[in-house]
């Protein structure tokens, strides 16, 4: 979001300097679906045309069971007065992260420093100050505002003092890529599949050209180690447990990983001259697509209201609407529902999934209804709700 966030300032002629502790931009291959209004802030720039072209549109997805197979198919294109996006884009994320790299390096008054780790900083009511750590030492770096968008793990978050409330979920969750297709089988390019014993949710990414990858996330107990859960072995049987296919069955498996889950928001997206955005302020389970997306709302948002105050068209107030409107939308909105689909997936008491199925599918069948689950799902009403407070 750092690069966003820069970009979003710059071509609002506000000097940005970027502070990166890699030695160049990072290969993530967690997050990749983007919903409508998320590409419709990154059009200027010409951000979403260049995303266009290489990343995968997705007009439906679906509600599935392990059980019971399809519950309910979505189509995205009951939106298309609501956006000009109508559909999802599958896209990986270090894939966005050159796009931005370059349009930000195209203005003078904006600087990427790779291979400087952000240490500590202070402040005062005129300025503040980040001391980075790089190969030739330390540096310290003084500017009118910071914004941490350094991730879960936020050193900006915790030197400003802020606290993370939340908690982090008891299982561990998987992603497994392959490049078995799943078309086949009838499955969509992004599919969520309940299993009260392990539910599943499918993505299909652009990768290098068709058929693509297939992207598997999943929770895993600690009953299994790290080691176990990243064996190829573990890929297998998860694919075969899915399409019903003999034990001992192979695929090619092209990427695995393991890691933790939290549900945290920071209590605060601004002291003083420090403004949080995206994992720095909040963090969710990636059921329904809300962090990354969520994440790029906040860097879009703290980008025009900053270089608004920079710039001395506002007073610095509009720095506490920013964190109004972006707080309460991941507190109302990604974390409620982020849990709540997780929570859906996994529910164990047999009437209430058949409950929820039957209404699933009423609600997919109706377009009224259908339109107005997906101005929810698409976060194009989380938008709505974050320009409603003032």
């Amino acid at each position: 979001m750092g690069l966003l966030c820069a970009l979003e300032l710059a071509r609002r002629q506000v000097p940005v300097i970027v502070l990166e502790a890699e030695p160049g931009t990072t290969l993530d291959l967690r997050a990749g679906t983007f919903h409508p209004p998320t590409l419709e802030m990154l059009q200027p720039e010409g951000v979403a045309e260049a995303m266009l072209e290489v990343g995968l549109k997705v007009r439906h997805w679906q509600s599935r069971d392990r059980e019971y197979g399809l519950i309910a198919l979505w189509d995205l294109d009951l939106l298309r007065h609501d956006t000009p996006y109508p559909f999802r884009l599958h896209l990986e994320q270090h894939r966005l992260t050159p796009i931005l790299l370059k349009k930000l390096q195209a203005y003078d008054h904006a600087q990427v420093l790779f291979g400087h780790e952000f240490i500590e900083l202070t402040q005062d009511s005129e300025r503040v100050r980040a001391v980075a750590r790089h190969a030739q030492g330390q540096v310290e770096i003084e500017g009118s505002y910071l914004v941490g968008a350094d991730g879960g793990r936020s050193a900006v978050r915790k030197s400003a003092g802020i606290e993370f409330d939340g908690y982090t979920w008891p299982e561990r969750y998987t992603v497994v890529s392959t490049s078995f297709d799943f078309e086949p089988l009838g499955y969509a390019d992004n599919a969520y599949i309940s299993d009260p014993q392990q539910w599943l949710a499918f993505f299909r990414m652009p990768d290098a050209g068709p058929p693509g990858l297939w992207r598997m996330t999943m929770p895993v107990t600690d009953e299994l180690s790290d080691e176990e859960v990243l064996a190829p072995a573990f890929a297998h049987r998860a694919i075969n447990r899915i399409i019903g296919a003999a034990d001992g069955s192979t695929y090619p498996i092209v990427h695995q990983s393991v890691y933790r889950v939290h549900q945290r928001v920071a209590q605060r997206f601004r002291v003083g001259r420090v403004l949080l955005a995206g994992d720095s302020a909040h963090v969710n389970n990636p059921l329904g697509g809300f962090g990354l997306n969520s994440g790029i709302h906040d860097a879009v948002n703290l980008g025009e209201k900053l270089a608004r105050v920079m710039q001395g068209s506002a007073s610095t107030d509009l720095l506490d609407l920013y964190h109004r409107q972006r707080h309460t939308v991941a507190m109302e909105y990604v974390q409620t529902l982020s849990v709540k689909n997780k929570k859906n997936l996994e529910e164990k008491d047999l009437p209430t999934r058949l409950a929820r199925f039957e209404e699933l599918r009423q609600t997919a069948a109706d377009p009224v209804k259908a339109r107005a689950y997906l101005l929810m799902s698409s976060m194009i009403n989380s938008i709505a709700r974050a320009n409603a407070i003032t």
